[in-house]
């Protein structure tokens, strides 16, 4: 499939059929930028034109000519059960039936903002926003207000979203000023951050011994340059740097967020942010992020303080309830969700917590049903991102996958130091399990 309008691409397998994708394709660039509404979605890493999707159901999608894909995709990381999971399905109906959007505050997003608060060891509150973008900037606006300080440190290959600010590249040198990565971008928004190499120390320290920091931005486990693990004690290093600096530590938990473990990275690894970046699963599928931390920080956002941040459509009620929904299912798979009885199970046929009536698909037989479907194609259902178990940051359960890879995965077990151990509570044991999984988009009969 070709298209003098698009990509330069290469001719598409004679058993892949998209003859009506390359007629949207078509219709597409004519009113959309490139023909799509997120650069990725062009598809020109893989050399062709979009393929436009009809449905998706579980571990599969289907294209507008009928095709049908194992989708490790998952809409980049939102769909941790794979598409059109019925518990996220009815909360959204039940949600709707009453209302899209009020401008109002809801009991929904009280009920989210309290199970949030619950699983990520460093939040006590949190502000809903509509994307990860909004959230970061956001989480950034309150860190230099808190701080008196301007500029960031943040990491070569990270990426926090469209933020002017870190929109931004390295140039030589192992901590450099940022420059514009884009045309539109000015150089005074990228001239307070300095970026340096993901898990070099000493740049890092060099960095903090230079400039006085409003904030070091990190993700915990880097996941959109392929994911590189932080090397052992790096994550503590940059809580070290935080603390003896005044700056603020802030974790971009977008994609790690609920997946890497109940709590994410700063679960599994007992280092706590002084701000959380949230995104993606939070929402289960529908625009929705927040950013969190302590009250302290927090009660410095207006109307409570001074910060000013607002959105029309954050915190609306059909994010609330598919977000709701999705991460209290996810709970119940890993066996240790909030909610459930004091053994810490769902009663059976019991309403889920987040008001969707039972459990509707208990989790292992969706991950065999998706495994089945791998092993069919010749693909190793192997574990993409580990599932805490029952124990906080414990060995993954077996035949437990989760949906949605973003490049080559594996997870990083670490001990716990003893003081972040105190200060997070948690027990990690010794077993030192890896995964790795590929990111594709495999072709299903």
């Amino acid at each position: 499939m070709t298209s003098s309008a698009g990509n330069a691409s290469t001719r598409a397998p004679d058993a892949l059929r998209d003859a009506a994708s390359a007629e949207l394709y078509g219709r597409a660039v004519r009113v959309l930028p490139g023909g799509v509404n997120s650069p990725v979605r062009a598809m020109r890493s893989i050399g062709r034109d979009p393929l436009f999707v009809a449905s998706g159901a579980g571990a599969e999608i289907t294209d507008v000519d009928g095709n049908r894909y194992v989708d490790y995709v998952c809409s980049w990381g939102p769909l941790i059960h794979g598409h059109a999971h019925p518990a996220v399905l009815a909360a959204v109906a039940e949600a709707a039936a009453h209302g899209t959007t009020f401008g109002a505050p809801t009991e929904g997003e009280v009920a989210l903002a309290e199970e949030v608060a619950r699983r990520i060891p460093s939040i006590e509150m949190l502000r809903m926003t509509s994307s990860g973008t909004e959230a970061s900037m956001s989480a950034i606006r309150l860190a230099r207000a808190a701080t008196g300080r301007e500029p960031l440190l943040k990491f070569s290959g990270a990426y926090h979203g469209h933020v002017d600010g870190l929109l931004a590249e390295a140039g030589s040198g192992l901590a450099t000023a940022g420059i514009p990565a884009s045309p539109g971008v000015p150089a005074a928004a990228t001239a307070g951050t300095v970026i340096v190499p993901w898990n070099d120390r000493d740049a890092a320290v060099a960095a903090t011994e230079r400039t006085a920091f409003a904030a070091i931005l990190a993700e915990p486990y880097p996941a959109n340059m392929g994911l590189v693990p932080p090397e052992p004690g790096f994550l503590e290093l940059l809580r070290d740097l935080a603390d003896a600096t005044g700056a603020l530590l802030v974790f971009d938990e977008v994609i790690s967020g609920f997946r890497v473990a109940r709590g994410g990275v700063q679960e599994r690894s007992g280092v706590l942010p002084d701000l959380t970046v949230l995104g993606k699963v939070i929402g289960g599928g529908l625009p929705a992020a927040a950013y969190g931390g302590p009250r302290a920080l927090m009660e410095r956002i207006a109307p409570a303080g001074d910060v000013y941040q607002a959105g029309t459509l954050s915190g609306n009620p059909l994010a609330v309830a598919a977000g709701r929904a999705e991460p209290d299912d996810a709970a119940g798979e890993q066996g240790d969700g909030g909610g459930r009885g004091a053994d810490g199970q769902q009663p059976a046929g019991a309403a889920a917590p987040g008001g969707v009536g039972p459990d509707p698909l208990p989790g292992a037989g969706r991950r065999a049903e998706r495994d089945d479907r791998l092993l069919e194609h010749g693909a190793d259902p192997v574990l993409d991102h580990a599932v805490a178990g029952p124990v906080a940051g414990g060995p993954p359960l077996p035949g437990r996958p989760l949906v949605g890879a973003h490049g080559r995965t594996s997870c990083s077990w670490r001990a716990i130091s003893a003081r972040a151990s105190k200060r997070a509570r948690l027990t990690v044991p010794s077993a030192t399990p890896s995964s790795a999984a590929t990111w594709a988009i495999g072709r299903s009969a």
